[in-house]
């Protein structure tokens, strides 16, 4: 199960579960529209790998599968690769 990561790893925008603005890459790192767009060049600058627009649970499945509340911030590591 996704962990529906709350924030952009670069500029630390919320991105609650039910943002259309989350991108993830397969490891589920975690960044917004606008960075992965204007700085990131669509690929993770943590993997290399592709970020997507990451899929939104139901909110009636959000009480039993909460997402995370873990926020990752590393502004000096959102590069593109």
């Amino acid at each position: 199960m996704l962990e529906l990561r709350p924030s952009c790893e670069c500029c630390d925008c919320d991105l609650p579960p039910d943002s259309a603005q989350a991108r993830i890459c397969s490891f589920e790192c975690t960044f917004c529209a606008t960075c992965t767009e204007q700085h990131l060049g669509g690929l993770c600058p943590n993997c290399g790998g592709e970020l997507m627009v990451r899929p939104r649970r139901p909110a009636n499945k959000l009480a039993n599968n909460p997402p995370s509340s873990l926020r990752v911030h590393n502004p000096q590591g959102c590069v593109a690769r």
